[in-house]
């Protein structure tokens, strides 16, 4: 996959604001802090497209990334964030599991973890989740230059245990160096490939 154009379509904040154009949608989920700007700013090949924070939790919307006019990046907000309000908490999480529930054009999901730390209770939560609902998804671990070879291979069998997943399936992504770029390219070939546009 080559991207050739990327656009902030919408940032939505209710199910009313989901663009309706019939294209598939790729969810990018993880908790606050895990990286998903830096890491779609490195899918998408464009610094600074994804606003990075040093703050977590500044995704409040749902951002809808249209990529090469054919299918959309769908950056949720980050969830396991503990300096917001309790009632923030819960419009991001309702916000979230909105989308998840009721959009007809989610044909995929990349789940962003941070290689350096074991999942959280959150991120069970969040794979089974997609398990259930029979939503293809994709780990990556985030992060992978913070390192050593040896020290990564044990944190992939941590989060392959912790999540239940398959250690050799997880990607090890680094925005900085590129490192599981192509890696994260197959996967959306795949699913973008698999199921053709919504479009009836």
């Amino acid at each position: 996959m080559k991207v050739k154009s990327i656009e902030l379509k919408i940032s939505a904040y209710n199910k009313t604001q989901y663009p309706n154009d019939g294209l598939k949608q790729i969810a990018v989920i993880g908790r606050s802090n895990v990286g998903k700007s830096s890491f779609i700013n490195a899918i998408v090949n464009r610094n600074n497209f994804a606003r990075v924070s040093q703050k977590p939790g500044k995704t409040q919307g749902i951002n809808f990334y249209l990529v090469n006019n054919f299918f959309y990046l769908v950056d949720l907000p980050g969830y396991g964030y503990a300096e917001v309000s309790k009632e923030m908490k819960k419009q991001w999480s309702k916000n979230i599991e909105t989308y998840l529930n009721t959009s007809a054009c989610l044909v995929g999901a990349i789940m962003l973890v941070d290689i350096r730390h074991k999942p959280t209770d959150d991120d069970v939560l969040m794979v089974n989740y997609l398990k259930n609902r029979n939503i293809n998804f994709q780990v990556v671990a985030t992060k992978s230059d913070k390192l050593k070879r040896y020290e990564m291979q044990m944190s992939l069998k941590v989060i392959s245990d912790t999540l239940s997943v398959d250690k050799e399936k997880i990607i090890p992504f680094s925005s900085l160096k590129k490192t599981g770029v192509d890696d994260v390219y197959t996967y959306l070939d795949s699913i973008v490939e698999a199921n053709g546009t919504i479009i009836e």
